[in-house]
């Protein structure tokens, strides 16, 4: 039976994602961000506070009784619970004693919970990324490459390794579209509901995943809009569902998208109390921490921050500028600042967008639709964050407030390509395999050592430094054994014992563990065995995954 389940395209590509995923993974939660929100998941069932004492004021803010709270949402908490319940019941098995009592880092609950959360994201990412490219008409081999070009030509695959917020955010968001088109397409009611729940989850997460529900409302009323100025064809393009369903049924909008503004009620009548019950969900907790309904843990983070620094203004932590001050600025800045432009760290967006421009003619409602609706939810959030005083996330790879609505434009690029291929003539389809071949190489460089090892190097190297190029030239060094010489060596990497560690070997487990040292050479040579064998697996099921695909008709 499994023999016959991973002998289709699907199956194959969910294992791939998962062995692909495993390999990369060095144990530890990726930023201190993480670790914070982990230990707020443990406070949820230990009765642990969410900050200790000690934290403060570095991370922290006072709350009802005086206690110290998170200055975050419960999103990504609640999502690692189960992992950290079992992270926490295998170190307490005899047989992980000494490990877990030698206090090595990373320790054997933050691998657990970033392994089991990190596969289980991206595995879910490739199966909602999958359904959606299919439902917008895209044949199953352009689908499966539209999704792997997601997650291993995106800064997806660096967040896979480093575990924010950010890939989390993405699926809940593709979900969220991908079941709302569907209720679009075929009236069953079950699927906006679902759509609803998952783009409502995001507000637990992050407030700001509201213009998440923005977008995805403007997607369906951007295809509403595309397909009546085609109203004069004989065929509907909406009343037909797309490959991967496998049948038709009758559409919401009828043959000339009418219907008067009946769908539109319907849909605010059900996703508007979805969306604010979650809400609710979200001012209950901060209700309980700060004891406001009102506020936000932004709000309330400032305050503290301007007490123990009366200096700060009074609009912190917005009080940046949208333009002034060149690639410093909030919008010039995410697009062509050095350490943060978007087009350096995702080769692939510049790529869709040239796609979309020359084949706008041709494109189906929902493509130009989906294009129309994530460009849109791009400059609203570049507006939104373009004053908050760290606008590009600050500790990321890239701009990770921007990322995951960079993704969502980027997952065209590659399925596009591939079906114009013809129309679109050799010149366009070589410069888009080689703007592919180059975004590939940049996200595996990005998990090749630990995220801050050129925020560091900036330090001594000085403002606006290339840092994709830098990732290179630290990856060649490392491997010719030239860092030193070549002045890679900074001194800002050795300020902290426990980064420097972190900083100077290849940031995988294995590696890691190898390098700082306290683990059995048992333990770490097992490792290696395992890592061994997923990769086999893995080479092994992406052969059977590209035999499958190779019959089928694009």
């Amino acid at each position: 039976m499994l023999r016959a389940m991973f002998s289709r395209p699907l199956p194959l590509l969910l294992l791939v994602t998962g062995l692909f995923t495993f390999l990369i993974q060095s144990g530890e939660l990726g930023t201190s961000d993480t670790t914070h929100r982990l230990q707020v998941t443990h406070s949820l069932w230990t009765g642990q506070p969410q900050v200790f004492p000690y934290e403060y004021p570095d991370f922290g803010v006072h709350g009802r009784g005086g206690r110290l709270y998170a200055s975050y949402g419960i999103g990504q908490s609640l999502l690692m619970l189960p992992a950290d319940l079992a992270g926490t019941a295998a170190s307490r098995l005899p047989v992980w004693r000494r490990y877990v009592e030698s206090g090595t880092d990373p320790t054997l609950r933050s691998i657990v919970v970033s392994i089991t959360t990190n596969v289980l994201i991206n595995v879910l990412t490739a199966l909602a990324a999958y359904h959606l490219l299919c439902l917008l008409g895209f044949s199953m081999r352009a689908s499966i490459a539209g999704t792997l070009g997601l997650l291993c030509a995106t800064t997806h695959l660096h967040y896979a390794q480093n575990m924010t917020e950010n890939n989390y955010i993405l699926l809940l968001t593709l979900t969220g579209f991908a079941l709302q088109y569907r209720w679009l397409l075929t009236a069953e009611k079950r699927f906006l509901i679902w759509g609803s729940i998952a783009l409502g989850v995001n507000l637990l997460t992050r407030v700001t995943t509201a213009l998440d529900i923005v977008g995805a409302a403007c997607f369906l009323l951007f295809t509403a809009g595309f397909v009546r100025q085609g109203a004069s064809s004989e065929e509907d393009p909406v009343a037909t569902v797309r490959e991967g369903l496998g049948q038709r049924t009758p559409s919401l909008m009828g043959a000339g998208g009418g219907k008067g503004v009946a769908p539109v009620l319907l849909y605010l009548r059900t996703a508007l109390p979805i969306y604010g019950a979650f809400l609710l969900l979200d001012r209950v907790y901060q209700y309980i921490r700060f004891g406001s309904w009102t506020t936000t843990y932004v709000s309330v983070l400032a305050r503290e921050q301007r007490r123990l620094n009366p200096a700060l203004p009074a609009s912190y932590p917005f009080e940046g500028h949208w333009f002034q001050g060149g690639l410093n600025s909030g919008v010039l800045g995410p697009l062509f600042a050095p350490e943060k432009s978007l087009f350096l760290f995702d080769p692939l967006l510049p790529l869709a967008c040239l796609l979309v421009v020359l084949l706008w003619r041709q494109l189906e409602p929902a493509v130009r639709a989906l294009f129309a609706a994530s460009l849109l939810l791009l400059v609203a959030y570049i507006l939104f964050y373009g004053r908050y005083d760290s606008w590009g996330g600050d500790f990321a790879w890239g701009d990770r407030y921007l990322s995951s609505t960079v993704e969502l434009i980027a997952l065209l690029a590659v399925p596009l390509l591939l079906r114009y291929r013809q129309s679109l003539g050799r010149p366009v389809w070589r410069l888009g395999l080689i703007v592919i071949a180059t975004s590939v190489a940049v996200q595996c460089a990005s998990v090749a050592f630990w995220l801050p090892l050129e925020l560091y190097q900036r330090q001594d190297f000085g403002r606006h430094t290339w840092i994709v190029f830098l990732r290179f030239k630290n990856i060649a060094g490392f491997a010719l054994h030239r860092s030193a010489a070549w002045g890679l060596d900074t001194p800002a990497i050795h300020q902290d014992p426990w980064d420097a560690v972190h900083l100077t070997t290849w940031n995988v487990l294995p590696w890691l563990l190898c390098h700082v040292g306290a683990t059995p050479l048992r333990v770490v040579y097992g490792l290696y065995g395992v890592w061994s064998i997923a990769g086999l697996g893995l080479i092994a099921a992406s052969i059977r995954l590209g035999r499958s695909l190779r019959g089928l008709a694009e």
